[in-house]
């Protein structure tokens, strides 16, 4: 009886304990400062030129209640949170209830309710820690005390997530149906209401079939909480719902994964408050140009866009600068949001050979450095032995230049280079070129063996780009609060870590992949470019079995494209003439108006007339051509005149 006795003092304690702390908490937030609900949450994004190109979390569309379809609002309520006007902020008994099935079933159902949802989609991550969470709840008890539960409903509306770029129900309803969220019919607001589970995947542009799949589940709990009837529920999608899927501007199907890598990025600035509250929104300013990436898309659908399998990433760079001007992830962000440019890692084949070849300069070789090229086995120690191939195993079966091999990507060569170099040469220069990826420096690192990321390859080609200037590539130029308060600016980052002479001379070895005096046993790889180029590039192609890589540049462009497929099958030639005439077309119209520019000679190099293939000194030869040395490295030949040069 003692025990019994106490267990219930124990017990009321708590509970009066609990009540006053539940008490203090719902006071301290009433005299708390009002939250503004049309203003807080707002991300705005701007190009390099300061025009609005993206709004998220907030709108400038912001429609009241009353002007919102009832159907949406009965859908919202009926599948988020079918108590929302009778809880104040937390819906205890589901949360009880969600956490026994959670046990029992070793399951993770959700219990947020819309007031919750709100507060969770102000804050740039979703990351879970406790301190959070803490946050989130006690911004969900301002929320309430501040609004009335109308006010809060409209506020969660206009601001979550619809899928493809739209923020807010007007945005969505604009979007997909073309008409007003007040004029939304019964089927269209259900299909709306079921989006913010999951905007990627429900959404009917993306998958018409899952969002439809996903609208029962919405009408279906609107059956049972009395919203509509049985016999309007079995009469619901007969048929297909038509779907209009266009904006009015920046109607890209590639620029959302631009603005994805913003955000990203943005997440990743500490200056940068994660609560959208504190900050009451953000303009962000960038280094997105419009022009490129309308220029980058057009091509790709131009090559590409009747692909069912194949996938592309692109990013195009101010080298300069390290600015990201454009990128695309995917061929269509409504198809698949997976960013394959800032997510993926893949075989990146010969395009890692510019760096192996970097260091070759460095460590005393010159253009004219000659290797065998013929069918080679290496033989190494415990056995093992390695035996590269060249394409269609075409080989000179004689000496040629490092200007040849690069022209033809010969594979043997390049695997004497490195081994000749040691093999932690080219991981070093990798490095030391910005590239952060761990690299194992095994014979076959310099056919581009290894995995690497593209943002991260394209740091390391940056680099060569901008004369030996290391820098990292961004996004952000600035970030504002709403009252034009600076909370970040990009700082530029100048670490010239590479030879500006033996840059140079890399940089002019790589026009070797489109200069006909190359035309020999074999042609350069990217030959049939030559005839669409205006100007001047350093270009390197990479083919595996599995991915086709160009990357090229000059001193105002840095470009590089990928074409593969997601589950790594093995691709045909179509990968590699996709690749190469996207990235032509795209940099050509891109620098169209354009004075040509190349990179300044130093004073320390000089350019001599010799033979492309052999190095022989050759003046009036079908490989006749000009290769460039370090003075006092050239051997006895005829020095290039002045036009000769340019």
């Amino acid at each position: 009886m003692k025990k019994f006795s106490f267990f219930c003092r124990i017990f009321l304690f708590l509970l009066i304990s609990g009540i006053i702390v539940i008490t203090g908490i719902y006071v301290y937030a009433f005299f708390s400062p009002k939250l503004d609900l049309k203003n807080m949450g707002k991300v705005f994004i701007y190009d390099h030129e300061e025009n609005l190109i993206y709004q998220g979390s907030g709108s400038n569309d912001w429609v009241s209640l009353e002007d919102i379809s009832p159907y949406l609002v009965d859908a919202v309520i009926s599948v988020e949170d079918k108590n929302f006007y009778s809880h104040h902020g937390f819906d205890f008994l589901r949360i009880g209830k969600a956490f026994l099935s959670n046990i029992q079933n070793n399951t993770r159902i959700g219990a947020s309710t819309i007031s919750q949802q709100y507060v969770k989609n102000l804050f740039l991550t979703f990351d879970q820690t406790w301190a959070r969470k803490i946050e989130e709840a006690f911004l969900t008890v301002e929320l309430e005390v501040h609004y009335t539960k109308d006010e809060i409903l409209e506020g969660y509306l206009n601001t979550i997530n619809y899928g493809e770029g739209n923020y807010g129900i007007e945005d969505a309803s604009q979007y997909y149906f073309n008409k007003s969220s007040k004029d939304l019919t019964l089927e269209e607001a259900i299909m709306l209401a079921g989006i913010p589970k999951n905007p990627s995947n429900y959404n009917p542009v993306s998958d018409y079939e899952a969002c439809i799949e996903r609208a029962k589940v919405v009408a279906l709990t609107m059956v049972n909480n009395g919203y509509i009837t049985e016999s309007e529920y079995d009469s619901l999608f007969q048929e297909e719902i038509p779907i209009y899927g266009k904006r009015t501007q920046n109607n890209s199907q590639t620029i959302l994964y631009y603005q994805d890598a913003v955000l990203s990025e943005l997440a990743d600035i500490h200056s940068v408050p994660t609560s959208l509250l504190d900050s009451g929104g953000l303009k962000i300013y960038t280094t997105f140009d419009m022009n490129a990436q309308t220029k980058m898309e057009e091509n790709i659908l131009k090559y590409m866009g009747n692909q069912d399998e194949l996938q592309i990433a692109s990013v195009m760079v101010d080298p300069q600068a390290g600015g990201v001007l454009a990128l695309t992830g995917g061929l269509n962000y409504a198809q698949s949001q997976y960013n394959r440019a800032t997510q993926s890692k893949r075989q990146v084949g010969s395009t890692m050979k510019p760096f192996l070849y970097y260091a070759a300069l460095e460590n005393g070789l010159v253009s004219s450095s000659t290797f065998l090229s013929e069918r080679t086995t290496f033989y190494f120690s415990n056995d093992q032995s390695y035996t590269p191939n060249n394409y269609n195993d075409i080989y000179a079966n004689e000496d040629i230049t490092m200007a040849a091999a690069i022209a033809f990507s010969d594979n043997v060569y390049a695997v004497k280079t490195h081994l000749f170099l040691g093999t932690d040469v080219l991981v070093d220069t990798a490095h030391m070129a910005g590239i952060q990826e761990d690299l194992v420096g095994n014979p076959s690192l310099a056919l581009g063996t290894s995995e690497l990321n593209m943002m991260d390859f394209a740091t390391g080609y940056t680099t060569l780009a901008s004369g030996g200037d290391q820098k990292d590539l961004f996004f952000i130029t600035r970030v504002e609060d709403l009252n034009g308060n600076v909370l970040y600016e990009h700082k530029d980052k100048h670490d010239y870590v590479l030879n500006s002479n033996s840059v140079y001379i890399l940089n002019e070895m790589l026009t070797t992949t489109t200069n006909s005096a190359y035309s020999d046993y074999t042609t350069p790889t990217a030959l049939s470019l030559a005839s669409k180029m205006s100007r001047k590039y350093a270009l390197k192609t990479g083919t595996t079995n599995t991915d086709s890589w160009v990357a090229g540049y000059n001193p105002e462009l840095l470009m590089m494209v990928w074409v593969g497929n997601d589950e790594a099958k093995e691709i045909d030639s179509t990968a590699s003439y996709y690749s190469k005439n996207i990235w032509i077309d795209t940099m050509e119209s891109y620098l169209e108006g354009h004075e040509p520019v190349w990179y300044e000679k130093p004073q320390n190099v000089i350019g001599l007339i010799r033979n492309g293939i052999t190095g022989e000194e050759d003046l009036e030869g079908k490989n006749s051509t000009v290769l460039y040395y370090v003075k006092g490295t050239e051997v006895a030949a005829t020095p290039v005149t002045k036009e000769d040069d340019e």
